[in-house]
């Protein structure tokens, strides 16, 4: 059966909690984290994601970084999975994400998957102190070091972008932190395909959608990986409704994103309590009630 997940993007911070807490008794499968570091004034290049490549927020719009709501919300909860989609790696530091990620894998008792995208605007790299240029094989790098460093024990690193000399975090995870990566291009695909446990979509069309997951079983065939488990995350645009979820999950999507709220009119600065009937709503429905997929 597929499973729901909800997507929190942009919502007031001081309601995650409740939602989350809500979401789990609903049975929803995972909370969706997305990311955004901050809001540049001037954007140097189009957001790869809307037709016309501008930002769907503003400079107010509320954002928290995703591992530290995972590990808020994972406190007040106590099944619900969390993971990000998706956190833009290329900025950041493995070694320390590293620290970051295994301590979250922790303290939400192996609930947090961690989804992962290289970025898409050059003032996020740079000011945050990391080149643009090169980025797609230093992602590569990045996701080798922290899976190594969550692996546990004493390890070290000699690359083309990293260096270190033996280090050991403990604790480390008491199971292995499934990756999911973002990103629609053939590039990202293939690192999907070799070295992720799923793949997560961001806004797509169905035609789209079937194109890149047949593409996605051609590549896994090709690095030998068709045998093990992958999950396949999807927002999507234009399939919606029991025959719309029917037919995702038929296609191969293992996780459909949703937010209910939206569904029912409600924006992403609406009230908890409207929010919550939402949540409420669409589970009875597609969840457990007879439209269930």
């Amino acid at each position: 059966m597929v499973k729901f997940s909800v997507g929190v993007a942009m919502t007031p911070l001081d309601q995650l909690p409740e939602l989350a807490r809500a979401a789990e008794e609903c049975g929803y499968s995972s909370i969706a984290l997305p990311d955004s570091l901050f809001f540049m004034e001037k954007q140097t290049v189009d957001y790869p994601y809307t037709p016309d490549g501008s930002r769907m927020w503003t400079e107010d719009t509320p954002w928290v970084d995703p591992l530290i709501a995972a590990a808020a919300m994972g406190a007040v909860t106590s099944t619900i999975g969390f993971y990000t989609q998706v956190l833009k790696l290329g900025s950041r530091n493995p070694v320390l994400l590293a620290r970051q990620v295994g301590s979250v894998a922790n303290l939400t008792g192996n609930r947090f998957g961690f989804g992962v995208g290289i970025g898409w605007a050059p003032e996020e790299f740079e000011w945050c102190g990391a080149p643009y240029a090169g980025r797609g094989k230093r992602v590569d790098e990045m996701i080798e070091v922290i899976k190594l460093i969550l692996g546990g024990g004493m390890v070290e690193h000699h690359g083309q972008y990293f260096d270190f000399d033996r280090l050991q975090m403990s604790p480390a995870p008491s199971k292995p932190v499934p990756f999911y990566i973002g990103g629609h291009t053939d590039v990202a695909l293939r690192r999907a395909a070799r070295v992720g446990d799923g793949w997560t979509s961001a806004m797509i069309k169905f035609d789209d959608l079937t194109a890149v997951i047949d593409r996605l079983r051609v590549l896994r065939a090709e690095y030998g990986r068709s045998d093990l488990p992958f999950e396949i995350q999807v927002v999507s645009v234009d399939r919606f409704g029991s025959s719309g979820y029917a037919e995702l999950a038929d296609a191969g999507v293992t996780d459909i994103i949703v937010v209910p709220w939206i569904f029912d009119g409600h924006g992403f600065d609406s009230p908890l309590e409207a929010k919550l009937e939402s949540l409420h709503r669409f589970a009875d429905k597609y969840i457990h009630g007879k439209d269930a997929v």
